[in-house]
């Protein structure tokens, strides 16, 4: 499986461009696709699955045009959106039940053995029972994993699957998809959180102001920034002036005062250690180099 994308642009009414000029090429296994909320990437997810039109560019899919070819394409997408919804006073398997109708298995029988089948896959045949809406967050994602899944698409889509997740279940989350990357199939995953792919995708790209920013694997992102990361410790005064001049990705009290972690291209005092880059901490540093207001005080960024 191969999805090709060719110039893709997006501009809205007003001028305004959500992307632009995005060139990429995406194979089988787990795609991470990385951005800030508003970089574009829900745009760029829309266009795949076919609900939004491109202002101009080629998406093929093998040999498929995604203009030309709309309804053999829509077939062979799974899509989990953000604000995946069930129906409330459906059970489990009446949901999956109905959602296996509406992809046109018209066998019930057939039906029902794919309902056991995902519900077994994604860890939920024992609340099958149970109201789709009496599930806990984590639930509602994995039964929308196991709904995008119904007819074995070639290509499935998560956009943020893993917001307001407690870390237990975005963790079995994580493990979910990479169990599910094992097969023959492209799975693109969108999001803004950074521990969501450091352990799953083997080819990521940066996505930012609408244009990618960088594409390759996490270890090639992550030796972007050796040089660039340091130890350094400080005072509670101190702390505060280091934060207006860099970003700072972690704090913890120590006995001096505290261990900070920050991003600098040049050494960020005398006492600054170098230390091993991750990929969170290239992220910021990438983001950081194209101009990006990096706020790591904001909420569910994952840092």
């Amino acid at each position: 499986m191969q999805i090709t994308i060719n110039n893709l642009s997006k501009q809205y009414a007003g001028g305004k461009f959500a992307l632009r000029n995005i060139d990429l090429t995406i194979n089988s296994g787990m795609f991470g696709l990385l951005g800030p909320n508003g970089a574009g990437k829900t745009t760029l997810i829309r266009i795949l699955v076919t609900l939004l039109k491109p202002s101009e560019g080629k998406v093929k899919i093998n040999e498929l045009d995604l203009q030309k070819d709309r309804r053999e394409i829509r077939k062979m997408i799974g899509y989990l959106p953000q604000d995946f919804a069930t129906f409330s006073k459906l059970h489990v398997w009446e949901f999956l039940d109905y959602a296996g109708a509406m992809s046109g298995i018209k066998s019930r029988k057939k039906r029902m053995s794919e309902v056991d089948r995902l519900l077994e896959e994604v860890g939920l045949f024992d609340v099958r029972d149970r109201r789709a809406d009496k599930l806990s967050g984590g639930m509602k994602r994995r039964l929308g994993i196991a709904q995008t899944l119904i007819g074995e698409p070639s290509v499935m889509i998560v956009d943020e699957p893993t917001v307001g997740l407690d870390p237990h279940e975005r963790l079995r989350f994580r493990n979910l998809l990479a169990d599910l990357s094992r097969k023959e199939m492209i799975i693109i995953l969108s999001t803004h959180i950074v521990g969501d792919i450091s352990s799953t995708c083997t080819d990521v790209a940066l996505l930012n102001n609408g244009k990618i920013s960088f594409n390759g694997s996490p270890d090639e992102l992550v030796a972007s920034a050796q040089g660039k990361v340091w130890r350094i410790v400080s005072s509670s005064l101190e702390m505060d002036s280091i934060r207006v001049k860099y970003p700072v990705i972690s704090a913890v009290p120590a006995e001096e005062g505290f261990e900070l972690r920050v991003v600098a291209n040049e050494k960020p005092g005398p006492n600054a250690q170098v230390v091993e880059p991750n990929l969170e901490d290239a992220y910021i540093h990438f983001m950081q180099s194209t101009g990006y207001d990096m706020n790591l005080e904001s909420g569910d960024n994952g840092w």
